[in-house]
């Protein structure tokens, strides 16, 4: 990610916290976490953790034995998350880039990370990664977003945005949504050595309680 597209700062974390959470990252934040399976007494890893919005659920359905590590590249973000989730006593902290994990091999029985893995530059290393820290037969579960076109909200933000400025137009909401093609998803994954490669196609509907939420959410709780 570049330094532009990683300005998260000022009351960003606060917007994303409140708006763009609840209309965009909770369903599939439960679904994710109904996912992840981990023994008592095991270590699940998040990377790109956010403000948090994972986490929760899976405390939510984890032994209190289990211990979640909650990692993000801006220390931001991760702060937010950490005064959130201040109340669990089985969870820490720690700024992380997932392409260059801080964490010996076979640490982890599994690694989850909800919406960030297209951010990373080099996605194939930060599959390696998680494959490098998980243990024998740990599970690495993850989310990604369909085409901007299928997504409506995103979508309808970032055609306006695009007529704001026509000579430097405000792209960022593209990102996100340029990961999309399973099968390329697919190749990476078992270039990293994963096996047993499920994609599940997801389809949720975004609901917001105004349009002004969705307005706020998408613009002042991102880069863009």
């Amino acid at each position: 990610m570049s330094d532009k597209e990683n300005k998260y700062a000022g009351s960003v974390p606060d917007a994303y916290q409140e708006y763009l959470v609840p209309i965009l990252f909770e369903p599939f934040a439960r679904d994710l976490a109904s996912r992840v399976v981990a023994p008592e007494g095991g270590a699940i890893l998040e990377t790109a953790c956010g403000t948090g919005v994972l986490a929760d659920y899976m405390l939510e359905r984890l032994d209190k034995s289990t211990r979640l590590v909650e990692t993000d590249f801006n220390p931001v973000m991760l702060e937010t998350a950490a005064t959130r989730l201040v109340h669990a006593a089985n969870i820490e902290f720690k700024t992380a880039n997932g392409l260059e994990l801080p964490f010996d091999d076979n640490t982890f029985d599994a690694v989850a990370c909800q919406f960030g893995v297209m951010f990373y530059r080099d996605i194939v290393l930060g599959y390696q990664e998680a494959a490098r820290v998980l243990k024998p037969g740990g599970q690495f579960i993850f989310n990604i977003w369909g085409d901007l076109e299928k997504n409506g909200f995103s979508n309808s933000v970032h055609q306006i945005a695009l007529t704001l400025d026509e000579d430097n137009p405000p792209d960022f909401l593209q990102l996100p949504y340029i990961y999309s093609d399973t099968s390329i998803v697919n190749d990476q994954l078992e270039q990293a050595g994963f096996v047993d490669i499920q994609i599940i196609p997801l389809a949720k509907k975004s609901r917001a309680n105004s349009a002004r939420h969705v307005a706020l959410g998408l613009a002042a709780g991102s880069p863009l």
